[in-house]
């Protein structure tokens, strides 16, 4: 046999070794009749052997040695590890341990138990479901005229009716607010058979439904919150955009500059307790058409009116874009595409406590 060939039959033999987690006694035995068997029947010299031999042993010796190798291997590395590793921020360790695993947990451990993958069970649409994306959707991309989106660097009119008053904005929100409440699967189905015909009117829909208040409102808004907004987000009274992104930050929410400050203030004459907003966002889309800001901004309490804490961290706030010191830049077109995307800043802009989400 060829010299590649051995290497295929020692490649799959150690995989299979590991793959089973097999003891290092047995690994040192299997590779020593491997050495052996493969000096005979590959006609390896028997001093190439002898190096090689002498050089695994050099190798595996420390390694079984379990005190040896915690005391002069392994604990001098982790030690160094953790002096060169930086330290994780509260909201990235808040990132890390949210959400769960699926299968593919089971795939990383090394073990996978192969029987629970195909006892997984295949989503399907509901009809409900199917029947929107036989109907609304397949009407949508009909309607849709690419070149004369970009013609006009907008939707016409009568699609941005259509998609308000069939739901389209509406994909996530509850039956109870007026919205379709479809699943995740059903809303991956719209937005690649919209994303067939047209990616300004993919982008354009999948902005509420995924990026953007809605999804906050959803998990943590307060009950008057969601009740004020969602009906109106149902129905396309309200357009929401999520504003993160910032010139000097990018989408690194831990890096953002912009903050609001905890300060009183006149709202609707009357004075109160609030936030003092000051920020700059960019390729926020939907914000050159948007009602209604769900912006991400770094909170500070240096007057100690809510407690002893002066920073209080990354929060969001739902902030409609007509009240004062809020300004909207000129368009972005990213890729040249003509979705509404485009900058957003505010200066000064006072707004009650009780606009932060939750």
């Amino acid at each position: 046999m060829s010299a590649i060939t051995w290497a295929i039959i020692w490649i799959v033999g150690l995989g299979t070794l590991a793959y089973h987690k097999t003891s290092r006694q047995w690994i040192n035995c299997i590779l020593l009749a491997g050495l052996l068997f493969t000096a005979v029947f590959a006609h390896v010299s028997w001093l190439f052997l002898l190096g090689l031999s002498s050089t695994l042993a050099l190798i595996l010796l420390p390694l079984n040695l379990p005190t040896q190798r915690q005391a002069y291997l392994t604990i001098p590395i982790l030690k160094w590890l953790h002096a060169n590793t930086p330290a994780l921020s509260e909201v990235e360790k808040t990132t890390l341990e949210a959400g769960t695993v699926w299968w593919d947990g089971e795939l990383f451990s090394g073990s996978p138990r192969w029987k629970n993958l195909f006892k997984l069970t295949i989503p399907k649409l509901t009809e409900e479901e199917q029947a929107f994306l036989d109907g609304p959707v397949e009407k949508l991309c009909r309607m849709v005229d690419e070149w004369e989106i970009y013609r006009r660097q907008d939707l016409s009119p009568k699609i941005w009716r259509f998609l308000k008053t069939e739901g389209f904005f509406a994909l996530i929100i509850p039956k109870q607010y007026g919205g379709r409440e479809f699943s995740a699967l059903a809303h991956s189905e719209i937005l690649a058979k919209i994303a067939s015909k047209s990616m300004t009117v993919a982008s354009t829909v999948a902005t509420p439904n995924s990026v953007g208040p809605i999804q906050l409102l959803l998990k943590y808004g307060t009950i008057e919150q969601k009740e004020l907004y969602l009906p109106k987000f149902a129905e396309g009274i309200e357009i929401p955009c999520f504003a993160l992104s910032g010139p000097e930050a990018g989408s690194d929410a831990t890096a953002i500059p912009d903050k609001g400050v905890i300060c009183k203030g006149e709202f609707q004459g009357k004075r109160i307790l609030g936030i003092c907003l000051n920020w700059n966002k960019h390729y926020v889309t939907l914000a050159p058409v948007a009602t209604v800001l769900g912006l991400a901004f770094k909170l500070y309490d240096p007057n100690h009116l809510l407690g002893d804490q002066a920073d209080l961290g990354i929060t969001c706030a739902l902030i409609p874009t007509n009240l004062p010191g809020i300004s909207i830049g000129q368009r972005h077109k990213p890729l040249s595409t003509p979705f509404q995307n485009g900058p957003t800043q505010g200066e000064d802009v006072f707004i009650p406590l009780d606009w932060i989400i939750g």
